[in-house]
C-alpha cells in the first residue's frame, strides 16, 4: 500500500462524495509525480506550499484571518506580494491538474505538490493529512509581510537574522529545532535575480553556475535535466533532498549562503541542531517530516 493510500484510507468511504474525493486525490498525486519527473519543478512546488502556509499567525483565532494553508496564494493579490515573486509559475503548473480534479481543493493540491516533490527528490515520506477547505475570494488573502526575509533590513524590525527567524517562526508556533529542520529544505532549489533579487544569477544558462547550468545532474536519480537553467543554489545537487545543506558553513562563488543560513551554525541554540543534522541524515528526515506536516496544517479548516 503506497503512502497516499495510507493517508486517505483513514476516511470512511460511506458516501459518494468521499469516495470520489479519495479517487481524485490519488489521481492528482500521480499527475503531480509525472509533471515533476518531466519538468524538474520540485523546488518551486515546495516554495509555493511553504508560502501559502507560512502566513499563519497563531494569535488570530478566526478563519481565514489567521492565514495558513488555505489556498489563498492562488489569487493574484497574494501572488503579487514581494516574497512570492515567480510563484505564479507554480500555480500555473497546478491549474491543469486542478481542472482535472475538481474535488481536490487548491489548499490540498498545493500541499500535496510539496510533499510529493520532496518524496520524488529522495526525501522523507511525510504523513500528510488532506481535506482542507479553500478561501473563496482575494479579500481573504493575508496581509503582506508575514514571510521571512533573506537579508536585512528585516521587515519585522529585527536587529539580526536569529531574532528575525524566531519572530517569524515563533509566530506560527515553531521552536528552534523545528526552525533548523525546516531550513534544511534549502537543500532543494535556487534563488534568481528576477525573483528574490538576492543573487546576480538570473534565468537561463548565461549567468548560471556550474551547478545550475543545463548539463549538471542535480536529480536524486541522476537523470538528466534541471528544468530551466540559471539562478544560484544552496547545494550542488539541488534537486536531491538530503542533509547536504548542513554540511557547508560559508558562501562560495557557485553556492548561495545568506544571513539566515549563516546564523543557523552561529547561534548557540540553532547550532546544536544544525550540527546534529549534518551528522545524521535519518534524524534530519524524521524531524523534517514532523515539522513539514505541522507547517502544512497551520490555519487549515477541514472538510472531513
Amino acid at each position: 500500500m503506497n503512502r497516499l493510500n495510507r493517508v486517505v484510507n483513514h476516511l470512511a468511504a460511506g458516501t459518494l462524495e468521499e469516495g470520489m474525493w479519495r479517487k481524485e486525490l490519488l489521481s492528482a498525486k500521480k499527475a503531480i509525480l509525472a509533471m515533476i519527473d518531466e519538468l524538474n519543478c520540485n523546488p518551486i512546488l515546495v516554495r509555493l506550499a511553504w508560502h501559502d502556509a507560512g502566513t499563519y499567525d497563531r494569535k488570530v483565532q478566526s478563519w481565514p484571518d489567521c492565514g495558513g494553508a488555505n489556498g489563498s496564494i492562488r489569487f493574484d493579490l497574494e501572488l503579487g506580494h514581494g516574497a512570492n515573486a515567480g510563484l505564479v509559475k507554480a500555480v500555473n503548473y497546478l491549474k491543469r491538474i486542478k481542472e482535472e480534479h475538481p474535488n481536490v481543493s487548491w489548499a490540498d493540491l498545493i500541499q500535496l505538490g510539496s510533499a510529493t516533490a520532496i518524496e520524488h527528490a529522495g526525501g522523507p515520506i511525510i504523513p500528510m493529512r488532506y481535506g482542507r477547505l479553500d478561501t473563496q475570494a482575494k479579500e481573504e488573502c493575508p496581509k503582506e509581510g508575514n514571510l521571512p526575509d533573506a537579508y536585512p533590513p528585516f521587515g519585522d524590525g529585527a536587529s539580526d537574522a536569529a531574532r528575525h527567524l524566531r519572530n517569524v517562526f515563533y509566530r506560527m508556533g515553531f521552536n528552534d529545532r523545528e526552525i533548523v529542520a525546516l531550513s534544511g529544505a534549502h537543500t532543494l532549489g535556487r534563488a534568481f535575480k528576477e525573483r528574490s533579487g538576492v543573487v546576480d544569477n538570473g534565468y537561463g544558462g548565461e549567468t548560471a553556475t556550474k551547478f545550475t547550468c543545463p548539463f549538471h545532474k542535480a536529480r536524486a536519480d541522476k537523470k538528466d535535466g534541471v528544468g530551466m537553467a540559471g539562478g544560484k543554489s544552496w547545494t550542488q545537487n539541488w534537486l536531491s533532498f538530503d542533509n547536504s545543506y548542513f554540511k557547508r558553513r560559508e558562501n562560495t562563488n557557485d553556492l548561495l549562503w545568506m544571513p539566515t543560513d549563516k546564523v543557523l551554525h552561529e547561534d548557540d541554540s540553532f547550532k546544536v541542531f544544525f550540527d546534529m543534522y549534518a551528522k545524521d541524515q535519518d534524524l534530519f528526515f524524521r524531524d523534517y517530516a514532523k515539522a513539514h506536516k505541522k507547517l502544512s496544517e497551520l490555519g487549515s479548516k477541514w472538510r472531513f
